[in-house]
């Protein structure tokens, strides 16, 4: 497990090292572990969980574990549901999971990454995906993440400046890791105003996406994506899907 920088980690940025860490164990860890996975010094760690007890962010269990506290869980919760748009893409994403018999997504972008901010399984019988909510993937390996980065990157040089001097992580033998392979992609996802990822991110799964318009119609708020696994959706066939996915995201769409 990478150790997280001892210099970066004085007061509240080492409270907030522990609650992220906390954030990978959702059936609780021991203070020695966590001691390992901060880098910091036990009798720290344990200040800074016990910071974090008495604003109620962590609990300890039966077994002398730590975990997120229900405070914590309250807080992410409500402010989830209220954000505007997920109060509105959640019935879409219903509606699609059942059209289709596959997974729903609406994420944003992050940096480099895409957030998946709403999840929608299928209503049962079909496989379902390790994604989750509040998870995140790279952009460029991802139908949502191709779909908002041709918004923001019009031309190879701000690809290429984007990518910067390290090659993109290649997540599988299709994923685009060049600024020129990339930049293809995104000139033709702004022409057909769609992405899609070939089994780029992860092998077995495609996807299509689209934009979500839910704060403005004049910026994406976000991408809606349907995925699904390969040998029972083709990409072909989430293609043709395409016209149906816009029409049930109604408004959303945009003006396209």
């Amino acid at each position: 497990m990478q150790r997280l920088d001892e210099a970066r980690l004085v007061g509240s940025d080492r409270v907030l090292a522990v609650l992220k860490e906390l954030g990978r164990f959702p059936d609780g860890v021991g203070l020695e572990e966590l001691t390992r996975a901060i880098g910091s010094p036990k009798p720290t760690v344990h200040r800074a969980l016990q910071s974090l007890r008495r604003a109620g962010l962590a609990d300890q269990d039966a077994r002398g574990h730590y975990l997120l506290g229900d405070e914590f869980l309250r807080l992410a919760f409500a402010h989830h549901e209220v954000r505007p748009e997920h109060v509105r893409i959640r019935p879409v994403l219903e509606a699609l999971a059942a059209k289709f018999g596959e997974t729903a997504h609406y994420a944003v972008l992050d940096g480099r990454d895409v957030v998946y901010r709403a999840k929608v399984d299928p209503p049962a019988g079909a496989v379902r995906l390790t994604s989750t909510i509040g998870g995140r993937n790279p952009g460029h390996s991802t139908g949502v993440g191709k779909l908002l980065l041709a918004q923001q990157l019009p031309t190879l040089d701000r690809v290429t400046a984007w990518v910067g001097s390290a090659e993109l992580e290649r997540r599988t033998p299709h994923t685009r890791c060049s600024a020129a392979e990339l930049h293809r992609d995104l000139v033709e996802i702004r022409d057909r105003g769609y992405a899609s990822d070939d089994q780029e991110n992860e092998i077995g799964i495609n996807c299509v996406a689209l934009p979500v318009y839910a704060l403005s119609p004049a910026a994406p708020s976000g991408a809606v994506s349907v995925s699904a696994l390969a040998y029972r959706t083709p990409l072909a066939a989430l293609v043709d899907a395409v016209p149906e996915i816009r029409r049930l995201l109604g408004p959303l769409a945009g003006g396209r």
